[in-house]
């Protein structure tokens, strides 16, 4: 039996299909879903995200959400997720480095969290896209 995995961002769907197994980083760490887990609902934290079918994994970055899993149909909804495949590296680096000139000046509030986020996203697709890529 396997798992029906859905992941969604704001601006389209990321990823719709049957998978194995999921390694999603949350609040309360990294948790693996397999067939016939428990129904939950948790808020996803910024990580690598690994989805296992067959013998392949993919990774994704995602920086947030929440994760529902019942009935083994898991749906993601992600303020920002994406493929280690489809990172854009000089992209990534220039968002950056436009966060930290934002973060380095005298910034309002609003325009630090903002950059602060810009960062996080940044620096964590620049990880996993080095990480696995290549492969």
């Amino acid at each position: 039996m396997n798992l029906l995995l859905e992941i969604i961002t704001p601006e389209k769907v990321i990823y719709k299909d049957e998978v194995d197994e999921v390694v999603v980083p949350t609040v309360n760490g990294e948790i693996a879903i397999l067939p016939n887990h428990i129904s939950l609902l948790t808020q996803v934290n910024p990580g690598e995200m690994i989805v296992k079918k067959g013998t392949n994994q993919q990774y994704l970055a995602i920086t947030g959400g929440f994760l529902e899993v019942q009935s083994n149909k898991i749906s993601i909804l992600a303020e920002h997720a994406i493929k280690a495949q489809d990172i854009e590296v000089a992209r990534a680096m220039e968002a950056k480095k436009r966060a930290e000139k934002v973060m380095s000046e005298k910034s309002t509030d609003n325009e630090l969290r903002l950059a602060q986020a810009e960062m996080i996203k940044a620096i964590l697709e620049l990880k996993v896209a080095t990480r696995h890529k290549r492969r």
